[in-house]
This record gives C-alpha cells, structure tokens and sequence, in this order.
C-alpha cells in the first residue's frame, strides 16, 4: 500500500509578494519578487533547481496558457517547468507536483509558484465566465457569492441555527481576519472594522454582505523544496517538512441526486480525513497548532470548521462567537488575514497559506507570532460548494 509523503519532502524556502492592487507591476514582476525571496531564504543559486511549476488559473489573460513565462521571468536555465490548473487550488497542486518530484527523486530541488494578477482582468467575481461547457451547462450567469450563500442557506435548515446567530458569527469571522490583517504589512487590506460595520453593510448575495466576502487581488508566492537530507546539510533549523498533501476533486455526485444536504463541502471532509490519516494525526484539535483556509466567504470559514472537524456538527456558530478560533483562541485560524484581508489571487493563495505557517513554525512570524506551533494545515478550496477541488496541507518540525 502507498505510504504517502510524510516527512519524506522538507521546505528549504518560502516567498511571497505584497497582495493587492499592483497596477504597475506584471505578473511576472510579482514572480520575481516572490521567488527572490525564496530564494535567499533556501541560501541557493537558480542553477541548483532542477524542476518547477507554475500554478495560475486565468492564465489566457494574466500569464499564458504554457509554463514559459516563468522559466523566462525567473531564468531558470533550461529547465523543465509544467504550469498546473486547478481553480482556486492552483498553487495547491503546483507545491504537489513539485513535493512528489522530489520524494520520488526525480530531482534534489524542486520549485512551486502560483501568481496572479487579476486586477488586470477586469474580474470582479460577478457574474462567472465562461470556461467551457461545463459552466455553460450547470453555471449560467451564477456568482461566487451567490453560490455560497446558498451554503449559509442550507446550514441553517439543517441545523436549525438562528439566523441572526449565524449573521453575527460570520461577522465575528470578518472582524478576526481584519484584526489579523492589519498586522500583515504583505497583506491587501489592513483596516480594523466592528462587528456593526459587518452587520449594516450592504447585502451582496443574502446573507452575504460586503464584509462577508475577500477581495480581489495580484499577488505571487513562492516555495522551494528539498529532501530533509539536504535541508539539513544547508543548516536549516528547524527543519519543516511536509506532513500530508492531499486532494479531493468532485465526481459531479453533489450535481446529480439529494444525498448532498449542501450544508457542507464533502471533498474537504474527505480530503481532511485523508491528511490525517497520511500525517499520522489522531487528535488534530491539540495536535494541529495553526490553520489556514480557504475563507473566501465568511460563511466558507464557518462550515469549514466542522468540515475538518475543529468543530462538532452544529457547533461552529457559537465555537467562533466564543473566540476558539481567534489569535489567542484554542485553534488561531488566519493568522495573516487569510483571503479576506491578505488577499485572493487565485493561483498564489494555496502557497501563500503554506508561507503563513513555514513562518509560524519557525517562529519567524514577527508581530503575529503564535507560541510553539509544531504543526499547521492548510485548507484550499477550488470552484463553489456544488462541484469543487478541495486541497487539505499539513505541514510541521521535523523531531
């Protein structure tokens, strides 16, 4: 049987640009500016890397369809370079392709970089376009927030929730992430706001309002990996490797009969028990010291929390109401701000998740650093709660 990648692949260095509205700078400026930084953290030179992805999602406006535009940003010196795409997961499955191309050997140094630059698109979340006849077919002029509204909805029904309970419980989320934010000089937006700033905004999607949903944001990040072998032979202490790396993409199961209650996202669930199970963690409630996910709606956060068991079923309003997932809270979640106030560019956000822990476990976080984080999760979500690609992250010291 597999015995999957713990411990097998160690991050030897992490880069990430300033998220947000980068008018004057190209995608591959933002590239650069987050792999000069990973690179100076790994203590390497460009011709040591011997593969490299590219994760990016509206590549036919903000990059290019091939992996070129990184080889040539970077200089990498002929060297093979693959770009991947998998929604808001892209960065995600480029840290997996580079992690397995080391634990299976294939090369010593591996490099992942997710970028986007959506300011240049013009996109603004409304309405979704086009991408074939998938959306044509099942999404026609459906939103982002409408979708996940439609999440808030169905939790409700299901468990039976208050609604202005579950309306202050999303605020709560948004305050956190702001309160976070504004520590993070990287992140897109660092303005502390009040829970009744949430509450009297403007509705965007019922009950989602302006401060329930992230923005839109350029940005890159940047991770390079290794074995633990020659981490450890460069002097990095201490040494962080990864845990799990696990993906679940949907089988249109959600789409197609009502065994889905929509009150959840199943691939997160099974992408979660898988990391665990990869990463040897029985308890992740005391064992699991930081996580980042993937809140690009308040309510996205909130249901995530049950999905990867922090919280009991029915339990995440009144568990976020009471602080449990705040900065001195029993689980810290979005430390950095998270997509709400770091910043959303869909190919980065996976890799930029993985740079928040990377720092925290090293104790390299600055004002926002938690006490003796030994492990972090990252949860990244691609596509809407209907029909999604749920990627789960663990990563950790190595003892």
């Amino acid at each position: 049987m597999a015995k999957g990648i713990r411990d097998k692949v160690a991050i030897l260095g992490m880069g990430c640009s300033r998220f947000g509205e980068r008018w004057s700078d190209s995608a591959e400026d933002l590239m650069v500016e987050a792999f000069q930084e990973a690179l100076a953290d790994a203590g390497i030179g460009v011709g040591e890397i011997g593969a490299a992805w590219l994760g990016t999602s509206y590549e036919e406006i903000g990059v290019g369809k091939s992996a070129i535009p990184l080889a040539s940003a970077l200089r990498l010196p002929n060297l093979p370079v693959t770009r991947v795409e998998n929604l808001c997961a892209s960065g995600s499955e480029a840290v997996r392709g580079a992690a397995y191309a080391v634990a299976a050997g294939a090369c010593d140094i591996a490099l992942a970089l997710g970028v986007e630059k959506l300011k240049d698109t013009g996109y603004g979340g409304l309405p979704v376009r086009t991408r074939g006849a998938f959306n044509d077919l099942w999404m026609p002029s459906m939103s982002a927030p409408g979708l996940f509204a439609q999440l808030a909805s169905a939790y409700v029904a299901k468990h039976g929730v208050d609604a202005h309970d579950l309306k202050r419980a999303m605020a709560h989320v948004s305050v956190k992430s702001h309160r976070n934010g504004a520590l993070n000089e990287k992140a897109h937006l660092r303005r502390e706001i009040t829970e009744e700033q949430v509450l009297k905004a403007p509705t965007v999607a019922e009950p989602l309002g302006v401060f329930d949903c992230c923005g839109v944001s350029d940005g890159a990040a940047c991770a390079i990996v290794t074995t633990p072998e020659i981490a450890a032979s460069l002097g990095k202490s201490p040494l962080v490797t990864i845990k799990a790396l696990q993906i679940a993409a949907s089988d249109g199961s959600e789409l197609s009969h009502n065994t889905w209650d929509g009150a959840s996202v199943a691939n997160t669930r099974i992408a979660a028990q898988r990391a665990f199970q990869e990463a040897g963690v029985s308890d992740p409630q005391s064992e699991i010291g930081a996580i980042e996910v993937h809140d690009c709606f308040s309510i996205t956060e909130l249901v995530t929390m049950e999905d990867l068991g922090f919280s009991r079923e029915g339990r995440a309003v009144q568990d976020i109401l009471d602080g449990r997932y705040d900065h001195d809270g029993a689980v810290p979640c979005q430390i950095d701000g998270g997509l709400k106030c770091f910043g959303h560019p869909i190919g980065a956000s996976g890799i930029r998740m993985l740079y928040e822990l990377y720092l925290q476990i090293q104790g390299r976080a600055g004002p926002r650093q938690l006490r003796d984080v030994r492990l972090g999760l990252t949860h990244n979500l691609g596509g809407a709660p209907l029909s999604n690609v749920a990627s789960v992250n663990i990563i950790g010291r190595l003892d």
